[in-house]
């Protein structure tokens, strides 16, 4: 069995006393491939000393997250856009529109999120979109790009089936699932009986939304068989299924040509 998180913040500093003993666990746990999604020009080069570690198990994203665009976001994009010039990224994120906390630069945040969405465009990179309370704004933000252009995760998937029935009209999207749906009254075990298994890939999130049952701890990837776990009794299928096809959904999405022996 063979399973890829496809969202981890491992190289942040909730890790730094213990980075390599949770690596040895995700690795007794069959996680084979591990996504680090970027946060701003701070997380950058931590990120990248991770993913130099072992290029292997490690694969960089680049962008802003929404939450770091604030005066100086044209800066950020600029050095960050200069860095995807230098280095093979394995997707733009993670980006997207967050107007859960503060609206203060929601006209910032769009502009920025539809200038990464242009550069995953010019260098057919998938999307990592991390979107909260602003799902309306995000799908009128992809609407005005080519549908046929457009691929990625919209990662912690937790809006209606309906809503994920309208994302497969504006590109080619999976959804990110990861220890919300272990929660009780979530309801995103509910919209994932319906979404089909070959739209969905595994992810932590880690050192967030840690799954039962260890929520209230700190979240690690080896926990991601919890998520599986779930998943596969959801769908009434086995667990090696559920991994099965979500690798198999990761490795398509995010070009991924091998894997960790």
């Amino acid at each position: 069995m063979i399973l890829i998180d496809t969202h981890s913040h491992i190289y942040e500093d909730d890790f730094n006393e213990d980075r390599n003993e949770a690596i040895s666990r995700l690795l007794s746990n069959n996680v084979k491939k591990v996504l680090l999604p970027n946060i701003d020009l701070d997380s950058l080069p931590k990120m990248l000393a991770l993913e130099q570690t072992d290029p292997t198990l490690f694969s960089s994203m680049i962008g802003l997250h929404p939450t770091s665009v604030n005066e100086d976001y044209k800066t950020q994009l600029s050095a960050l856009y200069e860095s995807s010039l230098h280095h093979n990224y394995c997707a733009i994120g993670e980006i997207g529109l967050d107007f859960y906390w503060d609206r203060t630069f929601e006209k910032e945040q769009i502009i920025a999120f539809e200038e990464q969405v242009d550069w995953a465009i010019q260098k057919d990179l998938p999307l990592a979109l991390h979107v909260r309370k602003a799902l309306p704004e995000t799908i009128a933000s992809l609407k005005k790009f080519d549908k046929n252009k457009l691929h990625g995760v919209f990662h912690s998937f937790s809006g209606s089936y309906e809503m994920s029935q309208e994302i497969t009209r504006i590109g080619d999207f999976c959804y990110g699932i990861n220890g919300v749906v272990t929660f009780k009254n979530a309801g995103v075990a509910e919209v994932v009986k319906n979404i089909p298994l070959d739209r969905i890939v595994l992810e932590t999130d880690c050192p967030y939304l840690t799954p039962v049952p260890y929520r209230g701890k700190r979240n690690e990837t080896s926990y991601i068989k919890y998520i599986a776990e779930k998943i596969a009794s959801i769908k009434e299928v086995s667990v090696e299924e559920v991994a099965r096809q979500t690798t198999k959904n990761a490795m398509e999405l995010f070009h991924i040509s091998s894997i960790k022996e």
